[in-house]
């Protein structure tokens, strides 16, 4: 109490000694102090958010507000806490590589080392990329969200890679093994509810553990590429020899059309002349027999010569006649 009650002396700008009331001290830096924790507070009570963030307030520990891109207006003094998430992001994970930079570029052989289900040895590198989707539940539904991810990729990387053949690994099953893990993980990370949403998966490289393997996988896939040629130069060479059998097809066709049609008219023809024929056989039956005996005997012994013999008049007859007639 006596401090307050002696006079302080300090000293001027002139040098000169000057004597000041405790009580005016003791105002005076209950003054600065409510100054101080006034614009503590003011400065304190108003934060930003950029627009790729969303900001979640909690009020006494408990979620009450979650605020978008702009200035906003919370409680000092700790009542209200402010947690800014980046959700408008995408976020990467690498697993069986790691990047420093452009051209830096390093191997994690412990994540990229799998079997395949043929019991081959492959090294898989893949890249990730996910977003926050619920910054609340990403905040406070799990300790480590992110590693949680990580470790169910790796663990369906590994399930999909081991019921996968090894040229299937290498070649010409990537797509199939990145939409297969992407697919599992989308339906366990809804399971799991905890505010990460996958975007992508992709295999960054995947290569054998030897270079003698590499070699060998380069000469498969040498193979496939000089088949799938061959292929194509059958299907050119088929493509051009189709019209030319086409037009040939078609030329058989059409003489196997006129051969038909002109079978048809000899068919017809003989009929017309067999009808003809019975007709006049019906008028005179022995004379038409006789005809027909007569010219299937010409046809038969071809430059035979007929004698006909009426056998009338008794006359006795000399053959050949035409030795009388010169």
């Amino acid at each position: 109490m006596s401090l307050f009650k002696k006079k302080a002396t300090v000293t001027d700008a002139n040098g000169k000694s000057v004597k000041m009331n405790p009580g005016k001290i003791g105002k005076t830096v209950v003054a600065i102090v409510v100054i101080v924790v006034l614009f503590i507070g003011i400065t304190s009570c108003f934060y930003t958010v950029d627009d790729k963030q969303q900001a979640v307030v909690t009020t006494f520990g408990k979620v009450t507000d979650i605020n978008d891109a702009g200035v906003h207006f919370k409680l000092p003094f700790g009542i209200q806490q402010v947690k800014k998430v980046n959700v408008n992001v995408y976020q990467k994970i690498e697993l069986g590589y790691r990047t420093e930079g452009a051209s830096d570029y390093s191997t994690v052989e412990e994540e990229s080392t799998m079997i395949t289900g043929d019991y081959n040895i492959v090294n898989v590198d893949f890249f990730v990329e996910y977003k926050i989707s619920d910054p609340v539940k990403y905040l406070y539904s799990s300790n480590e969200p992110q590693l949680i991810l990580k470790n169910l990729i790796q663990s369906q990387i590994r399930n999909v890679v081991g019921s996968s053949a090894v040229d299937s690994v290498l070649t010409d099953g990537k797509e199939n093994i990145q939409r297969q893990v992407k697919e599992l993980v989308t339906e366990v990370l809804a399971e799991y509810d905890i505010g990460l949403s996958l975007v992508d998966v992709k295999i960054q490289d995947s290569e054998p553990p030897t270079q003698a393997v590499i070699e060998a996988f380069k000469a498969v896939e040498t193979a496939k590429q000089q088949a799938e040629t061959v292929v194509n130069d059958a299907k050119a060479y088929q493509n051009a020899q189709i019209p030319n059998a086409e037009a040939e097809a078609d030329k058989l066709i059409q003489n196997a059309e006129y051969l038909k049609q002109r079978r048809i008219n000899e068919a017809t023809e003989q009929v017309a002349m067999f009808t003809a024929m019975y007709e006049q056989y019906i008028l005179n039956p022995a004379i038409t027999k006789s005809r027909m005996y007569y010219e299937a005997i010409r046809e038969v012994l071809p430059g035979v010569k007929v004698y006909i013999d009426t056998g009338s008049g008794g006359v006795e007859k000399l053959l050949p006649l035409e030795s009388f007639a010169g």
